[in-house]
């Protein structure tokens, strides 16, 4: 394993309760995980669209469960269990956008054999999903989703039904980033969706901190789209890894992190 990491300070900006799995990920390369939870994940203020949705799901109304994310898969585990409801015995297809979206589904809600698309993108699902004219779609998702999943689906002739699962909001508590930033402590920062990259602004902000010496480090965004938002947020240092998961978000750092690419960049002065 590559040292370019080794004591390096990198912030985690994910929701405390899913910010485990990067914080193992960068000790096990000898980083000093930051914690700094800019997003908090909440129930949607109106419940009923999803039970009724859910309900639904399990009396075979639709041909396809499509999940976007881990924090989908959990708000579907917990309402699940509040309905009194199992989807182990599916009558549906699922897909979902990644591995660790896969994991979850089959740990918290029982499901095998979910369709992955070849890349880990919403595009890749959109256009690749094996879809019958006239598919009736399931879509749970957060309430800051963005329509391009759906819309694409739809064009295709599906009917999609999106329900909101849960709620993003920016998060607090954990750590004094801003001092730490003033003493130029910290080495990189991680965004994992551009929802945690604007919360991470509004957060510096409202703390007093400076967000030009944030803007300075590297930003590893976890894909294309988080990068877009934090280059439009002013980080100038934007890298984002070939593989959009935590896994290839690390092996990015690393790659940024090695000593042959820090000679370089000593070299030609960037």
């Amino acid at each position: 394993m590559s040292d370019g990491l080794k004591g390096k300070r990198i912030v985690n900006t994910r929701a405390s309760v899913q910010a485990r799995g990067l914080d193992d990920l960068l000790r096990a390369h000898c980083a000093i995980p930051i914690s700094y939870p800019c997003l908090r994940i909440v129930p949607p203020d109106d419940l009923a669209p999803l039970d009724l949705a859910l309900r639904e799901l399990t009396a075979g109304q639709f041909d396809w469960l499509v999940l976007t994310s881990a924090n989908t898969v959990q708000a579907l585990r917990v309402r699940l269990d509040v309905l009194g409801l199992s989807l182990a015995a599916e009558s549906w297809r699922t897909a979902a956008i990644g591995p660790a979206t896969a994991a979850a589904v089959h740990e918290l809600l029982g499901i095998s054999g979910v369709t992955v698309p070849g890349e880990y993108l919403t595009e890749a699902l959109a256009d690749h999903l094996p879809l019958k004219p006239g598919a009736r779609v399931f879509l749970p998702a957060s309430t800051l989703a963005e329509p391009l999943l759906a819309e694409r689906l739809t064009a295709r002739g599906a009917t999609v039904c999106v329900v909101d699962a849960y709620q993003t909001v920016c998060g607090d508590g954990d750590g004094d980033l801003a001092e730490s930033l003033k003493q130029r402590r910290i080495d990189a920062l991680t965004f994992t969706s551009s929802s945690a990259v604007r919360c991470f602004v509004e957060r510096l902000n409202a703390e007093g901190a400076s967000i030009e010496s944030a803007r300075e480090l590297c930003a590893a965004c976890i894909g294309p789209r988080t990068a877009a938002t934090a280059r439009a947020a002013g980080f100038r240092q934007v890298i984002v890894p070939d593989e959009h998961t935590l896994t290839g978000l690390l092996q990015a750092l690393t790659d940024y992190f090695s000593p042959a690419r820090q000679q370089e960049t000593r070299f030609d002065g960037t």
